[in-house]
């Protein structure tokens, strides 16, 4: 079993920056990917970004890349999302999720998420 909880969102104006932080626990991470998804009020959960927890293999969704930076911690086992140049279209309900993925991280989808944290709000005002 892992658990994972998330913190960091908030209230911010558009082009800014948030850090949201992911922080794992109950069982060893080696062979999980963690990510990142967002649900937008009346729209799908859709995925944001991912990262292997024990390798350098990164994905992020197209609207993102540039703006959005997945890293880890491994003594603190927690994993983050730095979040800039945040636009109105950012805001969402944004959730941690880890994935027994042995193939690349691009394969993380709603579909093969394992665990979920209980989400963070992240508001970009224009």
């Amino acid at each position: 079993q892992v658990r994972l909880v998330e913190s960091g969102g908030g209230l911010v104006q558009a082009g800014g920056s948030l850090r949201l932080s992911c922080a794992a626990s109950g069982y060893t991470l080696d062979s999980y990917a963690l990510g990142w998804f967002r649900q937008a009020p009346g729209k799908e959960r859709e995925f944001v970004a991912a990262r292997h927890w024990s390798g350098g293999d990164t994905y992020y969704t197209d609207s993102v890349k540039g703006r959005f930076t997945i890293s880890r911690d491994n003594a603190k086992m927690t994993v983050y999302l730095q979040m800039n140049s945040l636009k109105p279209e950012d805001t969402a309900l944004y959730y941690c999720a880890a994935a027994l993925i042995v193939g690349p991280v691009a394969t993380m989808t709603l579909d093969t998420v394992d665990y979920w944290g209980q989400g963070t709000q992240v508001t970009v005002s224009s």
